[in-house]
């Protein structure tokens, strides 16, 4: 039976079930719809559904092929950081040094309190033998006290007030210096920002753990303070894209995404008969794009119906026209490539090394044979980082240490292709098949100084939107996604930053004319250096 049978057979019985029925069924249904297409694809095992629907714990090479020591003692490398990986199965592995204790300097946000000495000054004698003189130690000692409080608190004011008992003049305390005249500060729309955008919170969450608090916040009060903190955000946002579009490399993806506003209107739509790309395309994205400029990088979100490569042509478009081409990293995917725009464009090796792990128990001696290649060329690149090495320079101790992997690993490739050793419509076949087609654009880091090895910092960037979209479902209206796109961008590169993305959202909102004026003055980067001017007030002329 056809999913969409099953579907008319759950709306017709729609009105004899509740709703909490009628929603399990259907989620029922829609999971037996999901596994029996993909138990019709090609390729597809038990292990890679149990991937799919639960996850990978890791695809560590040691992990994935287990450690056989055949390397020489040296420790695997994690593809996605560098890393050396755990050892091989059965070894235990040694726990580092404070077994993920956090130190006082972890603590950057805390607010720190001098004490002073309560009977001793700096030259006094000494207590203790009363001959030397004490000095002050550069490290003071330290204790850390961590104390909970509510993720918005609340300053009740209470006024007094006076009336006179013969003309009924009431005179009220004054407004306390600094109180303001907003209910809601920058810092409530920076931390409702940061909990909804940042960490994935849903509005009704938050409105539920603050009510619990004693300090109440509807989710619709919530929604009013973040679109409101947009306006002074965005030229900030914009300057992201402008500098993001000067880049060296551009690293793009997209995932799914939800807008209520635009399910509603396609039904109209398809009885207007819409022939268009443009106005036929039913599926929402949202479009991660990490861009490498120099020193920093940047985090752009973009929501709605285009895909990734659409909207990085959008993003170039605002590219100097004296500069080059960019170098692209993405998947394979013709839907992330720019269109007209032109750029030298490099394929995730970390995707086609996937292909490798979900057939590696169909296939252990191949998949291992490539794997552990990669591994080795990971582990360079790895080298080249801790040497913090020019992209010159990396380029060249790619071509000369990894080039032979890869130019032995091209022929093994080949040679199980040709040689008939493969089905090429097997699993292996398919991985093969695939490698061989973008080789090209796989080995770009051999060819091309700065281009990466895979799409991984993009892949994390979209954990981002994937974790709002796993936990608020969806976004109402295409402003809402705006919304939730700006406040995603600027908190992330503000981590990429290594800022504190809280601290960040706050100046923005408390120097909005300023930041309007000269925004490149207020990227994560920099904006502390702007806050301090601002604080130190304007030079003296001459």
């Amino acid at each position: 039976m056809q999913a969409a049978e099953l579907l008319a057979i759950v709306e017709r019985v729609k009105t004899s079930l509740s709703e909490a029925e009628y929603s399990a069924l259907k989620t029922a249904v829609d999971t037996l719809g999901f596994l029996t297409q993909e138990l019709q694809a090609k390729g597809t095992t038990i292990d890679r559904l149990r991937r799919m629907l639960f996850g990978g714990r890791t695809e560590k090479t040691s992990q994935v092929v287990g450690d056989d020591g055949g390397d020489g003692g040296a420790a695997p490398t994690d593809p996605a950081s560098g890393d050396p990986a755990a050892g091989g199965a059965g070894e235990q592995k040694p726990r580092a040094p404070g077994h993920g204790r956090n130190g006082a300097a972890a603590y950057t946000g805390a607010n720190k309190i001098k004490v002073p000495h309560a009977g001793l000054c700096s030259g006094d004698a000494c207590p203790e033998c009363a001959k030397g003189k004490i000095y002050p130690l550069a490290q003071p000692a330290v204790l850390l006290r961590v104390r909970g409080m509510a993720p918005l608190a609340a300053d009740l004011y209470e006024l007094d007030r006076l009336r006179c008992n013969l003309c009924g003049v009431v005179f009220t305390a004054p407004t306390p210096p600094g109180v303001g005249d907003q209910k809601y500060d920058e810092t409530a729309a920076a931390m409702v920002g940061l909990l909804k955008y940042g960490a994935g919170l849903p509005f009704h969450r938050i409105e539920k753990l603050q009510h619990s608090l004693g300090i109440p916040m509807p989710a619709s009060t919530q929604w009013e303070i973040v679109e409101r903190a947009a306006g002074p955000l965005g030229p900030a946002h914009a300057e992201l894209i402008n500098q993001a579009a000067q880049g060296e490399v551009l690293h793009n993806d997209d995932t799914t995404a939800t807008i209520l506003e635009l399910m509603a209107a396609q039904p109209e739509k398809e009885l207007a008969g819409a022939t268009a790309d443009a106005d036929t395309r039913t599926g929402t994205f949202t479009t991660g794009i990490v861009a490498q400029c120099a020193d920093h990088r940047i985090a752009l979100f973009f929501t709605g119906r285009k895909h990734a490569g659409e909207n990085l042509a959008d993003v170039l478009a605002h590219r100097a026209a004296e500069l080059g081409a960019p170098i692209q990293m993405c998947d394979a995917l013709s839907r992330n490539l720019p269109g007209e725009l032109q750029t030298i464009v490099a394929n995730c090796i970390g995707h086609a090394r996937r292909r490798f792990v979900d057939v590696v128990h169909d296939f252990p001696v191949e998949c291992r044979h490539l794997l552990e290649a990669l591994r080795d060329v990971y582990r360079n690149d790895a080298l080249a980082r801790e040497r913090v090495l020019s992209a010159d320079d990396r380029l060249r101790f790619h071509q000369a240490e990894s080039g032979p992997i890869m130019d032995g690993l091209h022929a093994w490739l080949t040679e199980q292709i040709e040689d008939h050793k493969v089905e090429p419509n097997s699993g292996l076949g398919d991985a093969i098949g695939y490698m061989l087609k973008h080789w090209s654009k796989l080995t770009l880091f051999l060819r091309v100084a700065g281009a990466p090895l895979d799409n991984n910092i993009c892949e994390r960037a979209l954990k981002k939107a994937i974790l709002h979209r796993k936990n608020a479902l969806f976004f109402k209206t295409l402003n809402g996604a705006h919304v939730g796109d700006v406040f995603m961008s600027l908190i992330h590169t503000a981590e990429l930053a290594g800022e504190n993305p809280f601290d960040y959202l706050v100046a923005l909102q408390r120097h909005p004319d300023d930041v309007a004026l000269s925004p490149g003055d207020w990227m994560p980067w920099n904006y502390r250096a702007a806050v301090a001017q601002l604080a130190h007030g304007p030079d003296p002329p001459g």
